[in-house]
């Protein structure tokens, strides 16, 4: 990490308010980790293949598309022949043409060029694909020696300018591949969105959970290599590979990409080489999504958050809500992670941050600037005050926003105070679906509801149960509804209303399992909170 990086992330992050002897400690735990896992370009001595021989599809991962401008895609692949991927690739780059057509028979292409796939990069391709025409829909596929990708479908944002009239997406999270099947994403891939939002937890590093219906195929992953491998095992997935392959995405992450409950440098465990792990993670994290070179990793940094606009109507936010928060509160003794904690003086500091100095001024000036007719804030985890004690007293698990309530209400706070058309919080993590209204103060009856909360279901992983569901409703009234059952939200939004499916499954246990609307709840334009429809 040069001089510059290593200055950029000590400013985005809390190592800048550690105390001296702590900060470095941490910086020469960033140098190991940068020295451990960077990412060195190829040199250009290194041998290219043009045209390779494949003795089996080399496309086993799928493809993706992503990052959707008005003018642009990011278009992603990578080269895995066989189910621990680069281990059956010779240590060489790769070239691989890339078409993106007006028509799935590829009769008229729009765009194609060539890329190189690189050892450095596990053999992944990120072509950002420029030139194309807005609110426009294309087909794309990749081709290397004699093998031809499967075909993808793609869709570019609306023009900036543009008074488009709806706009219509699905958006998901956690998704542990050892206690569901994917179905929820066969479902979804028939949904006819324009893309999906996917809000954290793509992989688990850990196995846990009850009823397992598949298994890991080793064991946590530490080293980069071991996180490819998760990735390459999730990635097998059919169905999953499906719903890639429909939509673009637009993507953010949470702990489990890396390890359960960290808090910028810091793991639940206090692993001394924690940075280390997290570089690696977020390197494999890059390699397997469809991101622009903008989020490529610098060791243990990367630039993941960022604004998408859909013409006039609406204007997304996607937060990183991991890598620059503060420490968790009132923690264990010697552990790290989440607790759930009562009369707890330090979760009450005004000055605690859950997404870093840096980033909460971006988000700060983007909702002072917007004009959309919408505007979404994508992030990670239930913003809505969840107390977790029946009667007067009070506690909170102190991983969430709950943890950070002083940086909840500077970000809801700025949300009234800019007057942002009618804001919407899109959220995953709790693995239930909750609607809920946002209030800057909680304490505080009269404290008006300033934007509405949407908080997906998990597409496989357990949450809680009926009764704990029954009891967060009975205690919280701003939360105005709860559901435990697996799926995604399908958002429509037009200049007169955003309208909120849950498509619910069956059963997460069965590979074909059916899929039903189980609520849908609508929020009218210039009226923050959601209301049944």
């Amino acid at each position: 990490m040069n001089q510059r990086h290593l200055a950029d992330w000590l400013r985005r992050t809390a190592v800048s308010n550690m105390p001296l002897s702590q900060r470095r400690r941490t910086l020469l735990r960033m140098a190991s980790a940068f020295a451990a896992s960077a990412i060195v370009a190829p040199l250009a001595s290194c041998a290219t293949r043009a045209a390779p021989h494949f003795a089996s599809d080399p496309f086993t991962l799928g493809i993706a598309s992503g990052c959707p401008r008005p003018d642009s895609v990011v278009l992603w692949t990578r080269l895995a022949p066989g189910p621990s991927g680069s281990h059956f690739l010779p240590p060489e780059n790769i070239e691989l043409q890339w078409e993106i057509a007006h028509d799935e028979n590829f009769r008229g292409i729009a765009r194609h060029g060539t890329v190189l796939a690189t050892p450095a990069l596990a053999h992944s391709v990120h072509a950002e694909v420029t030139g194309l025409e807005p609110a426009r829909t294309y087909w794309y596929r990749f081709k290397s020696g004699n093998a031809i990708s499967a075909t993808g479908r793609t869709r570019t944002a609306p023009a900036a300018n543009a008074l488009n009239q709806r706009l219509r997406f699905a958006f998901a999270s956690c998704q542990q591949y050892e206690q569901g099947f994917y179905a929820a994403y066969h479902h979804m891939a028939r949904e006819d969105v324009d893309f999906v939002v996917f809000l954290g937890d793509y992989i688990y590093e850990s196995s846990w959970g009850r009823n397992h219906v598949r298994k890991h195929t080793a064991g946590e992953p530490r080293t980069l290599d071991e996180y490819r491998n998760r990735y390459a095992l999730y990635k097998s997935d059919r169905d999953l590979q499906r719903m890639h392959a429909a939509a673009p995405w637009l993507v953010t992450w949470d702990d489990h990409e890396v390890k359960n409950d960290y808090a910028n440098d810091q793991s639940e465990d206090l692993d001394v080489n924690f940075l280390v792990r997290r570089a690696a993670a977020y390197q494999a994290y890059y390699e397997h999504m469809p991101l622009s070179l903008r989020s490529l990793p610098q060791g243990p940094a990367a630039l993941l958050y960022d604004s998408y606009a859909f013409g006039d109507l609406v204007n997304f936010f996607v937060l990183d809500d991991r890598q620059f928060r503060a420490h968790q509160a009132c923690q264990r003794p010697d552990r790290g992670g989440s607790n759930v904690v009562a009369n707890c003086a330090e979760r009450l500091e005004p000055a605690r941050t859950m997404l870093g100095t840096e980033q909460e001024n971006w988000l700060r000036e983007g909702l002072a600037r917007t004009r959309a007719r919408w505007n979404v804030v994508a992030q990670q985890t239930l913003m809505a005050q969840n107390d977790r004690t029946a009667g007067p007293n009070q506690s909170f698990w102190n991983d969430g926003w709950d943890g950070y309530p002083g940086a909840r209400a500077r970000l809801l706070g700025n949300l009234a105070a800019s007057h942002v058309s009618n804001p919407l919080v899109i959220s995953g993590d709790v693995h239930c679906t909750w609607v809920a209204d946002l209030k800057v103060n909680y304490d505080d009856a009269t404290s008006p509801v300033v934007a509405t909360e949407l908080c997906g279901a998990s597409i496989t992983s357990q949450g809680p149960t009926p009764k704990q569901i029954a009891a967060t409703l009975t205690e919280n009234p701003h939360i105005r509804y709860g559901n435990g059952a697996h799926g995604y939200l399908l958002i429509e939004l037009t200049r007169e209303r955003c309208t909120a499916t849950l498509r619910g499954l069956a059963s997460e246990k069965l590979v074909d399992s059916a899929v039903s609307t189980l609520a849908t709840f609508t929020v009218d334009d210039g009226r923050p909170g959601a209301l049944p429809a």
